[in-house]
């Protein structure tokens, strides 16, 4: 799938690269499958943010997806490839003999028409879902389980996908997209495939405004601030924008500050950390 980009009609025009539709098939999601999503605005449940610069935003309706894939009893047919406003990835409308529908994530390649399968001994294709075990070394793969039966959980990003490394006794090393390699248990059930838009992160907003359609409010520096509202705020000029000692503005450590706990009971599952992003 390609991207667009426009003619430099307005500044906001020249840099902008959205997404082509060309493979979204139907623009009516499946009533059934809605459900309400109300904005918490990063408020929780005492009234208090504890999710700064969010708020606003296009209404949305929130799409059941399918991230378990049980049903092995029978194949499912793909009716349609849709848009899903809450995540980056598209979502592909399948129904069962028995006639229930189901949304699920769709890899690239996905067609309508097809059938996905879900087992064991089923063809090892874009769309199916199987155990770790039954998946040869090698092959891309996304909505990946961590317990099994609980439901995918990791690569459901648009464009990303994890790929399966080895196996070794009961559990397999997995890639994950950041590059951390963890080991999974081969129980757990992953499905083939990249997801699409595979082309997710060569998109420019262009303009702040859409960041303000995606519910992302503005983010002021600190240096701009008074005293009162900010430890980096103040000064005459621009005296405090070299602040050595960068914090938050509650007066914590930041910009490099690592907040992750330092003994986590998860950490004897990562083979491989993930690399580090810090410029050198």
């Amino acid at each position: 799938m390609a991207v667009k980009r426009y003619k430099p009609t307005t500044p906001s025009r020249r840099y902008a690269v959205t997404q082509s539709t060309s493979d979204i098939t139907s623009t009516n999601p499946e009533k059934s499958l809605l459900r309400p999503l109300k904005k918490s605005g990063g408020r929780n449940s005492h009234g208090h943010i504890t999710m700064r610069r969010r708020g606003g935003g296009h209404k949305r309706r929130y799409r059941l997806i399918d991230f378990k894939r049980l049903r092995e009893d029978a194949p499912a047919v793909v009716l349609s490839v849709e848009y899903d406003p809450n995540r980056s990835a598209r979502i592909s409308l399948v129904q069962y003999p028995d006639g229930e529908k189901a949304y699920v994530l769709c890899p690239a390649g996905i067609k309508v028409g097809e059938q996905l399968h879900a087992g064991v001994d089923v063809e090892i294709k874009p769309g199916n879902t199987l155990p770790l075990r039954a998946i040869p070394t090698g092959t891309p793969i996304h909505n990946i389980e961590l317990i099994p039966g609980k439901g995918g959980e990791l690569a459901r990003a648009a464009g990303t996908s994890a790929q399966l490394l080895a196996k070794e006794d009961k559990m397999g090393h997995v890639k994950l997209p950041s590059g951390e390699v963890r080991l999974i248990p081969l129980k757990c059930r992953a499905t083939v495939g990249e997801l699409s838009p595979l082309d997710h992160l060569l998109i420019v907003s262009g303009k702040a405004g859409r960041s303000r359609w995606m519910g992302r409010r503005p983010k002021v520096r600190g240096v701009a601030m008074n005293p009162v509202d900010h430890p980096h705020g103040g000064g005459e000029g621009k005296a405090g924008s070299g602040n050595p000692h960068p914090v938050s503005p509650w007066g914590t450590p930041t910009l490099g500050y690592k907040t992750r706990k330092l003994r986590k009971a998860s950490d004897r599952f990562i083979v491989r950390k993930r690399p580090s992003r810090r410029k050198k």
